[in-house]
């Protein structure tokens, strides 16, 4: 059986553990300390960073893209009918656009007061609006041009996920402004995959990260920013 090495509040991981419950494959995951990374895993994780995923031959595989591509490879790819070298490339080019704005947006929601929050935003409300212009030729899917979850799915699941929460629990709406992307972002939601995704404890480690009173999503506290920076050992890695 595939094992999955995470950290509890990691968007990379998510990614993976996202395909593989959408492509509905067996697999183990464990849970380690970032700041106290275990000697077997820093033996076999060549840039000691989560994800890793150790294949049943037992061979360790690190980064999210490559680890997300030998899935492909090994496994039905999830929407078979794209069998064109165009929109392999195409849906190549959305799963980056959304999985090179996870520590964006991990740095955004960490933001201390609210001028770093809007200036923050603002990139964030850019690189939406193309996702919203593309989506505005496509409505009539439930999923990202499809009504069969795909690999662009999967790609935006993270941020969805703690959109979600942000919105829940400090009544902050990160999608505001551009409906389809949140009608797409509520629908993948809706599929319950992205709970399936993560540890027991991930919400309430979310929201101590992320919404706590040194955040301005938590409180608004003007206490020195430490961005992205500090995330290599607690958000992500």
């Amino acid at each position: 059986m595939l094992k999955v090495v995470s950290y509890v509040i990691c968007p990379f991981v998510q990614r993976i553990t996202g395909l593989l419950e959408a492509k509905e494959i067996p697999y183990d995951i464990e849970y380690i300390s970032l700041k106290d990374k275990p000697k077997w895993f820093l033996d076999i994780a060549p840039n000691a960073q989560v994800p890793l995923l150790i294949t049943e031959d037992n061979i360790p595989l690190s980064e999210s893209d490559a680890i997300a591509e030998y899935l492909d490879d090994e496994y039905p790819l999830l929407r078979p009918e794209i069998n064109k070298s165009a929109c392999r490339a195409r849906q190549r080019a959305w799963v980056y656009q959304g999985t090179k704005l996870y520590l964006k947006q991990c740095s955004h929601m960490q933001s201390s007061n609210q001028q770093i929050f809007e200036e923050r935003q603002e990139f964030m409300r850019k690189q939406f609006a193309k996702v919203e212009n593309f989506l505005n030729g496509h409505t009539k899917t439930q999923y990202f041009c499809s009504d069969i979850i795909g690999n662009i799915d999967m790609a935006w699941l993270p941020l969805f996920h703690r959109a979600a929460l942000v919105q829940k629990y400090s009544g902050t709406k990160l999608f505001e402004g551009f409906p389809l992307l949140q009608i797409w972002a509520d629908n993948i939601m809706a599929t319950g995959i992205a709970e399936k995704t993560v540890h027991d404890s991930f919400e309430e480690s979310f929201v101590n990260f992320y919404l706590s009173d040194k955040t301005y999503l938590g409180s608004g506290n003007t206490a020195q920013d430490s961005g992205c920076g500090g995330l290599s050992s607690s958000c992500c890695d």
